[in-house]
């Protein structure tokens, strides 16, 4: 063969090369997360075997419920409004490394000022109450989760123990405060606020059956992610998640982005918490803790933190969430059952993070290059 054929073979060689190192690296990402996810519905398989119950019935039940039909989807959809705002109270914060575990307290306590905004004055016109609910939750969620980020940052109290044990106290002041101060005096068999004017309600997006709150959850994410990808806020916040005493180094201000990205996240949360008021319950009481704030890690911890990602995350668990009635009536399961199986698969994710640098697609490349 002549030197220009040889040339040219080379060449075409190292632009398919290239042009498969691309979609590997495109993909790698997306390997351990799906790997973590296909693991922990294999060891839920098994355990719904030990127990005399066949996966494939569970898993079409689940399809069926969560993606099936029209109507399930509506349901899904429904389920992942404040998912996805949850799942950014935990993913906003891990980029800089903290692990913030107590969202649930942000929505409940959201929840809770945007009925009191609501109760506490009435006259205001209709968008400008609903305006003055969404401040109200955002505002109180961000005091809440913020103030971990304080915590933190002054006293060098761990934020995973100390979000958890506030996500208990923000329950149980809810739970006075619906009772008690803030209690309608004609809720008799379940506590809450005034019942919401018809003017502070918040529609359904047309054509969808779903209320804004989904809507608020995406642009969420989309600007969450373009805060944290292609702004300098973003740059500074991931170089302290990835060395602190680097960033101090640098004269980064590695406090007041911790502070400032956890009262983000908890405005968010609390967020979510003002639009289950406002397009669900129609008033603050003890539904507001759904259990929302949780699923929201396990979301989060599947997208890898990625703000993104988060959107198809909260799909696939908001479909899971919405198939428990389903389950529990065909196969005659505890209605646990769907917790056991987001379970597993969060333990197959926290699994997988060990090869986080171990396993990667263009591995075998790389070495092949290297040889």
């Amino acid at each position: 063969m002549s030197a220009p054929a040889d040339l040219a073979s080379q060449q075409g060689l190292a632009r398919r090369s290239v042009s498969l190192e691309t979609i590997l690296r495109w993909l790698d990402p997306l390997f351990l997360p799906l790997a973590a996810l296909l693991a922990g519905m294999l060891l839920f398989a098994v355990f719904l075997l030990l127990i005399g119950t066949s996966p494939i019935e569970f898993y079409t039940l689940v399809y069926k419920a969560g993606f099936g039909t029209s109507f399930s989807w509506t349901n899904t959809l429904a389920r992942a409004a404040p998912l996805l705002l949850a799942a950014l109270c935990v993913a906003l914060p891990a980029r800089l490394g903290l692990v913030v575990i107590g969202g649930e307290g942000a929505i409940v306590l959201g929840g809770v000022g945007a009925g009191a905004v609501a109760m506490l004055a009435p006259g205001m016109p209709g968008p400008v109450g609903i305006l003055a609910m969404m401040i109200a939750g955002a505002l109180v969620g961000a005091i809440w989760i913020g103030g971990i980020g304080a915590l933190r940052h002054f006293r060098g109290v761990n934020e995973t123990i100390s979000s958890l044990l506030l996500a208990y106290i923000a329950i149980a002041l809810m739970n006075h405060l619906v009772e008690g101060p803030l209690r309608d005096p004609a809720s008799l068999n379940k506590p809450s606020t005034a019942p919401l004017p018809e003017l502070y309600r918040i529609g359904e997006i047309p054509g969808i059956g779903v209320h804004w709150g989904l809507a608020a959850g995406i642009i969420a994410c989309i600007l969450c992610w373009v805060l944290i990808e292609k702004t300098t806020f973003g740059f500074a916040a991931r170089i302290v998640g990835g060395n602190i005493r680097a960033a101090q180094v640098q004269g980064l201000p590695a406090g007041l982005l911790m502070i400032g990205f956890t009262a983000l996240g908890g405005s968010l949360a609390g967020l979510a918490g003002a639009f289950e008021v406002a397009a669900v319950h129609g008033s603050a009481n003890a539904s507001l803790a759904g259990g929302y704030g949780y699923t929201g890690i396990l979301i989060a911890f599947l997208a890898r933190h990625n703000c993104l990602a988060i959107i198809p995350a909260t799909l696939l668990f908001a479909g899971f969430e919405a198939s428990s009635g389903l389950v529990q009536r065909r196969l005659d399961l505890p209605d646990a059952t769907i917790v056991v199986f987001q379970g597993m698969i969060f333990i197959a994710i926290l699994l997988s993070d060990a090869f986080r640098d171990r396993i990667t697609l263009d591995g075998p490349l790389q070495k092949g290059k290297r040889a």
